[in-house]
């Protein structure tokens, strides 16, 4: 997402092996793709504590925290404990969190969303009532590359890895409305994959008309092909590209893409 001012980044922090990344603008994306490559080890990965929040409360009278989905992370958990200190304290400026249900993609158009509200003029109750209303409309997909990741992390046995691996089955995957990951389809390239994801989407008229991000975990040709297809099948008002940050790119691993619309 383009750099603003309004948005303040808290990061996490990236453990791959003895290897620690910080997940903000210092993190540089092909070392750490290069670690997890490098080691066998599953990608560990640590919420902020509930003190780097709060660090920020009195920068503006309206603060808006939008958190990976909590079945996915602590960071939900961390924000509200954060928010429950600064009331015992006496704090008064005003104060949410959204819980994206999403990632990558997903808090870009949530992020997004609210500083077009804000912008517009709407009170703060206002802006909180129609992103929450947003976030349960928005629908998040992505399409794997590489499944190593997801073995790492106990997702697939090795026998499974080695038989989806040998068939090079790319992933399509989705999010439940309470935000925990779920499998909707695979095909054999990626391309097929990312066609059927697209496809997906045409059917549904819900798109019409909204924005659509795109996220890539070093694969901007592939993030265009997504644009383009896009373009050709659906109605989308606007279409976004954007990198992946580094928890994104744990997860998504090289060659990813994650969509939110």
């Amino acid at each position: 997402m383009e750099s603003d001012a309004r948005f303040v980044r808290i990061p996490l922090t990236i453990y791959v092996g003895r290897r620690e990344f910080v997940d903000d603008g210092t993190l540089r994306q092909a070392e750490l793709l290069d670690s997890m490559r490098a080691t066998e080890e599953a990608a560990r990965t640590a919420c902020p504590a509930p003190e780097a929040y709060l660090s920020h409360f009195e920068e503006a009278e309206d603060i808006y925290i939008v958190t990976l989905s909590e079945r996915l992370s602590g960071s939900y958990n961390a924000a509200d404990q954060a928010v429950k200190c600064y009331r015992e304290e006496g704090g008064e400026h005003n104060v949410h969190i959204f819980n994206s249900r999403s990632a990558s993609a997903g808090q870009v158009q949530a992020a997004l969303k609210i500083r077009e509200l804000a912008e517009s003029g709407l009170a703060f109750e206002q802006v909180v009532d129609q992103v929450e209303a947003y976030l349960d409309e928005m629908d998040t997909m992505f399409v794997l590359e590489s499944l190593e990741n997801l073995r790492k992390n106990g997702r697939l046995t090795k026998v499974q890895a080695l038989v989806t691996g040998s068939l090079r089955i790319k992933l399509l995957m989705g999010a439940t409305p309470e935000g925990e990951i779920i499998k909707l389809g695979q095909g054999f390239t990626e391309r097929q994959t990312l066609q059927k994801m697209i496809r997906r989407v045409a059917e549904n008229t819900g798109h019409i008309g909204k924005r659509l991000v795109i996220s890539h975990c070093n694969c901007l040709e592939r993030a265009r092909y997504v644009r383009d297809l896009a373009e050709k099948l659906c109605a989308f008002r606007e279409i976004l590209i954007t990198a992946t940050g580094g928890i994104s790119t744990v997860y998504a691993n090289d060659g990813g893409i994650v969509i939110a619309y």
